[in-house]
């Protein structure tokens, strides 16, 4: 159910057993980074852009990081072989992260955190180091049916069980081709992402915002109005959205986007 994701259907093995991503690696450390933003976008008939995407592009940001953090046990331990890892390559972030105790997957196929909720990315250090382990933790979810109610394009086809290619974020990120018409009016105005979701989840509630200075939107992107996003030009893409995730989509993209949830 990936649809054009066809990366996602690559390196099975690897996916399976980490140490053909490192060989002689013993131990998974999982972690997770805040990404909630203390303020959202002013304008509530604008087209939104899922917040993890309002800052600087998470991989830079998580990868220098991650380094740093090698850096740091090699110095203090001695010698330590290992790779870090921020959802660039074939490793099953949320299944590593669950193993580790750092929250469940929810019935939207997310980890969710009970004491943060789930606005966080996860990232792996992948090291040839035995340490002491973590467990898993239970199910919190319960009879809660709150993100499956609220998908607008029904992706969530049954508890912990997501249709990728029905997703709002793969139709407005990963979608090359046109959207299909037959998803007019259910994108509730996301332009970039989507998270609904996670908005209605109740676990969410506790989350606090992130203090990450790179997480933090350049000042005119939450500012801007329905009409700035219409009249979006190429320069103010490139101006507004530098080393950010939503350069993925390209400016091309994101007018793609922009046009089929504000046309009618």
């Amino acid at each position: 159910m990936h649809g054009q994701m066809s990366y996602m259907q690559n390196y099975f093995d690897k996916r399976l057993d980490p140490r053909v991503l490192v060989p002689e690696a013993k131990s998974v450390i999982s972690l997770l980074l805040n990404y909630f933003p203390a303020e959202k976008q002013k304008d509530t008939t604008a087209p939104k852009i899922s917040k993890y995407a309002y800052g600087t592009d998470y991989h830079f940001v998580i990868k220098e990081k991650l380094n740093e953090l090698l850096e740091f046990i090699k110095s203090n331990i001695g010698e330590v072989d290992g790779r870090v890892f921020v959802d660039s390559a074939p490793v099953m972030d949320k299944a590593w992260a669950q193993k580790s105790g750092l929250g469940w997957i929810g019935k939207n196929s997310n980890l969710i955190n009970k004491q943060s909720g789930s606005f966080f990315f996860i990232a792996e250090l992948i090291i040839d180091l035995e340490l002491e382990y973590d467990t898993a933790i239970k199910d919190y979810c319960g009879t809660c049916t709150k993100c499956i109610d609220a998908c607008p394009t029904g992706a969530i086809v049954e508890p912990y069980v997501v249709n990728g290619s029905k997703c709002i974020s793969y139709f407005t990120i990963e979608l090359k081709d046109a959207i299909p018409t037959e998803m007019k009016g259910k994108f509730d105005n996301w332009m970039f992402g989507c998270d609904i979701c996670q908005d209605v989840c109740p676990w969410n509630s506790f989350s606090k915002a992130h203090k990450e200075s790179q997480f933090i939107p350049k000042e005119n992107l939450l500012g801007m109005t329905k009409q700035d996003w219409i009249e979006l030009t190429e320069e103010t893409f490139k101006k507004v959205f530098k080393n950010s995730a939503v350069e993925r989509t390209k400016f091309k993209g994101l007018k793609r986007n922009i046009e089929f949830i504000t046309q009618n």
